[in-house]
């Protein structure tokens, strides 16, 4: 194995800092995984903004991400996607789902108490918006 060495990483709940990301209806707490792994690998905690009347926001539009791995676990509420080729799956607490790379997918809309652990590889990714 060639690549560099990872690095130990903690990160404690009592000192979280969600950020905007993505999506702008949601918020992202990045784990330390990114950095512990050289950017072989990213951990991060995605939740609804609070605060924001965001019900028409929840979509995301038919895209794909250009990773290798991605998988999320459901911590908090509950998510809908759409998978081309597995039709709609609504998600919740304890479900998780693993995402092929480059999966075509669609969120349909989620909770607005949705929490939810995301991991995936590489720590820096494209995401391609597509045409319907």
């Amino acid at each position: 194995m060639n690549a560099p060495a990872m690095k130990f990483a903690v990160s404690m709940a009592k000192d979280a800092k969600f950020e905007s990301g993505l999506r702008p209806f949601l918020e992202y707490r990045e784990l330390g995984i990114k950095h512990a792994t050289n950017g072989q690998f990213k951990a991060q905690v995605i939740r609804v903004k609070k605060g924001e009347d965001h019900t028409s926001l929840h979509t995301t539009g038919l895209h794909q991400h250009r990773v290798n791995f991605q998988m999320i676990f459901i911590l908090k509420g509950w998510i809908k996607f759409t998978y081309d080729g597995h039709g709609e799956h609504t998600f919740g607490p304890g479900d998780c789902c693993l995402q092929p790379p480059g999966i075509v997918h669609n969120e349909l809309d989620c909770s607005d108490d949705l929490e939810l652990l995301e991991i995936l590889s590489p720590a820096d990714y494209e995401t391609v918006a597509l045409k319907k």
